[in-house]
């Protein structure tokens, strides 16, 4: 069934649509018409959508890769971007000289739940050292080609760089930093006024960001991964999100806080935030974390 109607019909009607109900009216295209926007409206129960998603499984399966870096003999990118020559490295404790409470693994599992309001108790250095140890932190390295870490990843490649937006963390002050595996060290990035603002805008104005104590910003550097797996590495580090987030949830209630992993966000916004080019190097998952209310 097609019929037209004017705008102010439309939104007065989406006004009363019943979603949960059995049938959805939804907007098929829009277009102009005699100089004024008319809509044509559908009946059905699924949103159009675009093909994009398929196109990507389909084009990563295994019989559309290129050959890769790695197998034309090419040498390996980096496992961790280099720290600018001038950078301050906070140096973090050491993770044999941090103690956490003992907490059973079914328990953690069973009770982890997504956290958004947290109390403004600030997390001491220790408390963030562990996080990052237990997300990213370096167990072995072999050189150039994988690092083991307490997270898997696809071959060990390890894409990810850990940023943080600081905003109650005993002894540091509040801002943007990035984290250095290899070091296990921060390095600030942008200690301006304003940072917590514009991260939250940058994750589409969820408050809880700027009430987090810490939120993790995990980017991609995606070549790193590419090098070995050519077009399927976009599949891989989405997986490796998963296991970094999931981490990070467990390790996070040892120290009695609570998480929220984050997937809506402004990709442009956040690689002018983060000052890297959104393709090479990409935000591809955040995580607010604070100490729970009681």
């Amino acid at each position: 069934m097609k019929r037209w109607m004017d705008l102010k019909t439309l939104l007065l009607l989406f006004t009363y649509i019943p979603w949960a109900g059995h049938t959805v009216i939804t907007l098929a295209s829009l277009f102009a018409l005699s100089g004024s926007w008319h809509l044509l409206i559908v009946k059905g129960n699924h949103l159009p959508m675009k093909s994009t998603g398929r196109t990507f499984m389909k084009m990563t399966r295994y019989a559309h890769l290129s050959p890769s870096d790695q197998m034309k003999g090419l040498p390996a990118p980096p496992l961790e971007k280099a720290a600018p020559h001038d950078a301050v490295l906070i140096t973090l404790p050491k993770p044999d000289h941090i103690p956490v409470p003992a907490l059973d693994l079914r328990a953690a599992i069973e009770s982890r739940r997504s956290v958004r309001r947290y109390r403004r108790d600030p997390l001491t250095l220790p408390e963030l050292a562990y996080l990052l140890w237990c997300t990213q932190g370096i167990v072995h390295i072999e050189p150039p080609y994988f690092t083991l870490r307490n997270v898997p990843s696809a071959g060990g490649r390890h894409a990810f760089e850990t940023y943080l937006l600081i905003n109650r963390v005993e002894g540091v002050d509040p801002g943007l930093y990035r984290y250095l595996a290899f070091s296990h060290s921060l390095i600030a990035v942008d200690t301006g006024a304003g940072a917590a603002d514009r991260v939250m805008a940058a994750c589409l104005g969820q408050a809880f960001v700027r009430s987090s104590a810490v939120t993790f910003l995990w980017s991609c550097a995606i070549y790193r991964m590419a090098w070995r797996y050519s077009e399927r590495s976009y599949r891989l580090v989405h997986l490796d999100a998963g296991h970094v987030g999931q981490n990070l949830y467990l390790a996070a209630l040892q120290i009695g806080c609570g998480v929220c992993a984050i997937g809506a966000f402004d990709d442009e916004l956040m690689a002018n935030l983060l000052e890297i080019d959104g393709e090479n190097e990409f935000i591809l998952y955040c995580a607010a974390a604070g100490k729970m209310q009681e």
